[in-house]
């Protein structure tokens, strides 16, 4: 028999999986499975006339099984203290973490209670009130928790040095971009110098805080989910995050400037009630911007080979760039 040649990169039958799990959570035998997002981990979405679950599947090279042991640890702090997210469910033996033997060697999955509700795009005033609170409640518990197992810091030295070195090679042919790159690194580092840094609220940011990873409900709660990458850092970092949806709304022209910044201050002035933050931290939130985009440029480098798509090329590489020079013109002031 020949032996199965290597792949770095399968996608598990969604009909397999709703048999396995099926049985592992006994859940209802009519329950169906299908593939809902082929991304970074790949999530499947199972139903039966009256649950939902999440079942999410890791790629090894993107996330280390300790590092799902971290993000478990953490939802289910934050689930225990009362913070409304998408949780992982015990199977039968009490296992939060499935294992499968895939083509490419093991990935972990994680079945997830379902986040009722749905995305909201264009956020109202009492939608952004709800968000502040609750992001604010859930960096009292991000802020004070303390894990096992070790999820990505995020820092200067992971968020622009480390990138930058990686992503030389990539600029070959494009110095001029790269060199814009360097030197915007270079300002925001030197940008900090000037804030009072150690009085920053630090611990477990989502890092990811678009409308996508969020639902609310018909009564307007709101639940968070996709914490996939959660990391120590400033908890501004959330925060901007968010700031970035109003930024793509605008380059879309679905809102006007002026109320882009009247729903961000919104926002903040909802957050604030539960954790204040100090006026050099209400300063620095743009700038971490320009950490936020230079990250995820390595990300897309980083795993181009998995996500099978045009990420990359020169053009796209010239558009994100250019992103990064928008963002420093509407936010920053080197």
């Amino acid at each position: 028999m020949q032996n199965v040649f290597p792949a770095q990169y399968s996608t598990l039958s969604a009909d397999a999986l709703k048999n396995y799990l099926i049985q592992a959570y006994q859940l209802h035998p009519t329950t169906t499975c299908r593939l809902l997002i082929r991304n970074v981990s790949d999530t499947y979405i199972l139903e039966n006339g009256e649950q939902k679950y999440i079942f999410k599947i890791y790629r090894d090279a993107h996330r280390k099984r300790s590092e799902i042991e971290a993000e478990v640890e953490l939802l289910n702090a934050l689930k225990a203290n009362g913070n409304n997210v998408s949780y992982p469910i015990n199977d039968l033996t009490g296992k939060q973490i499935q294992q499968f033997n895939a083509i490419e060697g093991l990935r972990n999955g994680i079945l997830f209670s379902f986040a009722a509700g749905k995305v909201i795009i264009d956020l109202e005033h009492k939608h952004l009130v709800k968000l502040g609170t609750d992001m604010a409640k859930l960096h009292q518990t991000t802020s004070v928790v303390q894990l096992k197992n070790t999820r990505p810091v995020f820092n200067f030295e992971t968020t622009l040095f480390e990138p930058l070195s990686s992503l030389k090679p990539h600029f070959t042919e494009m110095p001029d971009e790269f060199d814009y790159l360097t030197q915007v690194a270079d300002r925001v580092v030197k940008k900090f110098e000037s804030f009072d840094t150690p009085k920053f609220g630090h611990g477990y940011c989502h890092y990811d805080f678009f409308p996508k990873n969020f639902h609310f409900d018909e009564q307007g709660a709101i639940t968070f989910f996709d914490f996939d990458f959660a990391g120590k850092g400033f908890l501004i970092n959330d925060l901007m995050s968010f700031l970035n949806h109003f930024f793509f709304h605008q380059l879309n022209h679905l809102i006007s400037k002026e109320q882009a910044e009247a729903d961000f201050d919104t926002f903040l002035n909802a957050y604030q009630l539960i954790r204040p933050l100090t006026a050099d931290e209400l300063k620095a939130i743009p700038y971490l911007g320009i950490t936020f985009h230079i990250f995820f440029l390595k990300f897309f480098y980083d795993n181009y080979d998995d996500w099978s798509n045009a990420f990359l090329t020169p053009r796209y590489t010239k558009h994100r760039v250019g992103l990064i020079k928008k963002w420093e013109e509407m936010y920053c002031n080197f």
